[in-house]
């Protein structure tokens, strides 16, 4: 088991602030909207505090009313909250959403090669026979999720057929490392940079397998799955930075520090479980909480990036705004952190000084 120092009190209180602050944003229904709430969700449901499910139910209605857009892979990030709230309170409306993006990933939406699904992020063919990491939070996992809680089989296998082409395709053989996209039609890694936020999609939906399925030993592809986590964490705890963080490019020194993929990575090897990544975990609190600003603004997260066409596009993506995905990272991480023991319930991890 890892170990963990920290104050609970204190996390609770900077959970709860990027919580408030998070249901202040408008945003739309699409995978911002789908990570933040995810994260949402895992604040309440790791809290009990029903405060946080009103939120999500009161914005959730409201939307339904004004109606939803069309699927896409990225819009299935929804799905997720719509899990959680169905599971919160058994109202049918929900679980009606998430059996329709089912249905989408499952027969309308794009794939190429052996079922993989093609990353779409709109009702266009936006890149194609493109295999991206960020699927596997937005489809992949979510996949898991309802197989697993249907203990439907079909369900379940193209869910984990995502996982083992998306390690195929992306996953470095020799540094271990995630690419952030590949294209089957070229069979190339376009640029071929190690994205922070891709290697932080792949760490954290891998970590999830073994949450999702019990019986996890009897599905061959989870063996994948094991061993490709337990390579890329080997690989990445040494790329952490002496703040306790992760880069955009994970290999580059003059990238910046991103929090996003930091928060998903951290809480990657807290949900993996390896005893031997507590220090990084407990580095990367130290570095994640001093980026949490005094109303909850999770700060240094860069915007939504395509597959970049070198190095210089992934250095110069704005970071300077509040988005859902850095949001919903970080309260992900910060609810795995309060899952493990505190080694000293009263000490409290102290904010670096500016």
């Amino acid at each position: 088991m890892l170990k963990l120092t920290y104050d609970k009190k204190q996390i609770l209180d900077v959970m709860d602030k990027v919580v408030r602050k998070t249901m202040t944003m408008d945003m739309v229904w699409d995978w911002p909207c789908g990570v933040a709430y995810y994260g949402v969700c895992k604040a309440y449901e790791t809290t009990g505090n029903k405060e946080y499910l009103d939120m999500l139910v009161k914005w959730t209605d409201e939307y339904l009313e004004m109606g939803l857009p069309d699927w896409n892979v990225n819009a299935c990030a929804m799905g997720h909250a719509m899990i959680s709230l169905y599971e919160a309170t058994g109202d049918q409306k929900y679980w009606d959403l998430v059996m329709s993006k089912v249905d989408y990933l499952r027969n309308r939406a794009l794939r190429f090669g052996d079922h993989v699904l093609q990353h779409t992020v709109s009702s266009n063919n936006d890149f194609p026979e493109q295999a991206w990491a960020d699927t596997l939070f937005m489809a992949a996992f979510f996949l898991l999720r309802v197989g697993a809680k249907l203990k439907d089989q079909d369900i379940i296998n193209d869910a984990l057929n995502q996982y083992y082409w998306h390690i195929k395709y992306l996953q470095d053989e020799k540094t271990s490392l995630w690419y952030h996209g590949y294209n089957n039609i070229h069979k190339d890694h376009m640029s071929g940079f190690y994205w922070g936020r891709a290697n932080a999609w792949a760490a954290y939906t891998m970590s999830q397998v073994k949450k999702q399925l019990s019986d996890w030993y009897l599905y061959p592809p989870c063996m994948d799955v094991e061993c490709s986590i337990r390579d890329q964490l080997a690989a990445i705890k040494l790329l952490q930075t002496e703040n306790g963080l992760w880069r955009t490019i994970l290999d580059d020194p003059e990238s910046y520090e991103e929090v996003s993929a930091s928060a998903g990575i951290a809480a990657a090897m807290i949900d993996n479980g390896n005893p031997l990544h507590s220090k990084y975990v407990q580095k990367a609190l130290r570095g994640i909480l001093d980026n949490i600003s005094e109303d909850g603004r999770v700060l240094n997260v860069s915007g939504g990036t395509a597959v970049m066409k070198d190095r210089e596009g992934y250095r110069n993506v704005p970071k300077a705004w509040i988005q859902g995905w850095g949001q919903g990272l970080a309260l992900a991480f910060l609810a795995a952190v309060i899952s493990v023991p505190s080694a000293n319930e009263k000490t409290t991890v102290e904010k670096t000084e500016e």
